[in-house]
């Protein structure tokens, strides 16, 4: 079965613009259009657009590596925006509107890099959960920007 999806596997799109080590991608479709976004050692979040094969937009707030990218479905559905949550070695979580060029929140509260980020598979996606290198798991209200729980039982990061 692997053999014959590679053999007729094709590469369809390559999107540029990243001058670092890409930690993570998304994909999600809104409004009827498909977007790819990434996280980089280059401290930006990119997003791009696969239909039309380009770039729509680059955020560079961090000051560390973007380890982990998401689009937001929270924010789609119950607002209507187009929202990315990235997380990074500088600590934070940041959320983008990409639709119309702004961060929308910060999340401090990790006292080391946040390497990984999920939204919750239930109540559309309101909770974020973020692991970090400060040997913790986090769980975020996505709606009031509070940090509801800190899973300490982690012996490393």
């Amino acid at each position: 079965m692997f053999e014959t999806f590679r053999s007729s596997s094709k590469l369809i799109n390559s999107f540029t613009g990243h001058t670092n080590v890409v930690w993570n991608i998304d994909y999600a479709t809104f409004d009827d259009c498909q977007f790819i976004c990434s996280g980089s050692s280059d401290k930006t979040v990119r997003v791009c657009d696969v239909d039309n094969n380009k770039q729509v937009q680059s955020f560079n707030g961090h000051s560390h590596s973007v380890f982990c990218v998401k689009f937001s479905s929270y924010h789609y559905h119950n607002y209507c925006q187009n929202v990315i949550c990235s997380s990074s070695g500088d600590k934070t979580i940041r959320f983008w509107d990409f639709k119309n060029n702004k961060q929308l929140q910060i999340f401090n509260g990790q006292t080391g890099s946040v390497y990984g980020i999920e939204f919750s598979p239930f109540n559309g996606g309101r909770y974020l959960c973020s692991g970090s290198g400060d040997k913790t798991i986090r769980l975020w209200d996505v709606e009031t920007s509070k940090s509801l729980h800190v899973f300490n039982e982690h012996e490393a990061a």
